[in-house]
């Protein structure tokens, strides 16, 4: 290739660029005038969608951090990947929204709604999520460390693998979830209701499940180090292989001393 030809390459290429480039600034702007309901891998951060409908929508990989999508619709909405952190979802509808891979560390998601989403592998780290429904939400492998879910509907969730350690679920609901190795550390479950929640091989190490429903759920193999049953309702539940060293079982006794 000359000289001449290699010039033209690099200005086609360049004449490329700055389409895209032209291109993403229009789907941008569209998105905000309400024109359009995608803009896949847009900065967005700091924009308000308040009320918004933006069912359906691609925001797949967008950064979205400090964003405002309080009471907004965001049913099936794309945002696998995109930046969330300290975003308001407060009340918003995310059910069924694919939100695989997403960044929420410190959102606010009070009471919004994410039955059947896909949370799988998402980072949710310190999110404020009471009373926030989960049902039937796919979180597997998802990062819950230090998450206030208190009160939250978790039923039949799928939390294969999520770290919860440290997380606040004080009367969540996760009757029939399934939190098989899970990370439970130092987790709050006080009043919880876990009927027929799978937690085989779960690390509830120095947990408190003052009170909690476990009839029929299955912690076989989990670790129960430290844990404290005080009081709970261990009816039918499998302990199969379970351990159990300095554990405050349901009538106070120390087990595993």
């Amino acid at each position: 290739m000359n000289a001449s030809s290699r010039c033209a390459a690099v200005w086609l290429a360049l004449a490329i660029v700055l389409a895209g480039a032209g291109a993403r600034a229009d789907e941008r702007a569209d998105f905000l005038a309400g024109l359009s309901r995608d803009c896949p891998r847009c900065d967005l951060a700091g924009t308000s969608y308040k009320r918004r409908d933006l069912s359906g929508a691609d925001l797949s990989g967008a950064k979205l951090k400090g964003a405002n999508f309080h009471d907004a619709k965001l049913i099936g909405a794309r945002l696998a990947g995109a930046d969330l952190t300290g975003a308001n979802l407060n009340k918003a509808n995310l059910t069924r929204a694919q939100l695989a891979g997403a960044v929420l560390r410190e959102a606010m998601l009070y009471a919004a709604n994410l039955d059947g989403a896909n949370l799988a592998g998402a980072d949710l780290s310190d999110a404020l999520m009471g009373v926030a429904r989960l049902t039937r939400a796919d979180l597997t492998g998802a990062v819950l460390r230090n998450v206030d879910l208190r009160k939250a509907r978790l039923a039949e969730a799928i939390l294969t693998g999520a770290d919860l350690s440290a997380a606040a679920l004080d009367f969540a609901f996760l009757r029939g979830a399934r939190l098989d190795g899970a990370a439970l550390r130092e987790a709050r479950l006080m009043g919880a209701e876990l009927i027929d929640a799978s937690l085989i091989g779960a690390d509830l190490t120095d947990a408190s499940a003052l009170g909690a429903q476990f009839r029929g759920a299955d912690l076989s193999r989990a670790v129960l180090a430290g844990a404290n049953l005080r009081r709970a309702n261990m009816y039918e539940t499998k302990l199969d292989d379970a351990v159990l060293r300095n554990t405050a079982m349901p009538d106070g006794t120390i087990s595993g001393q």
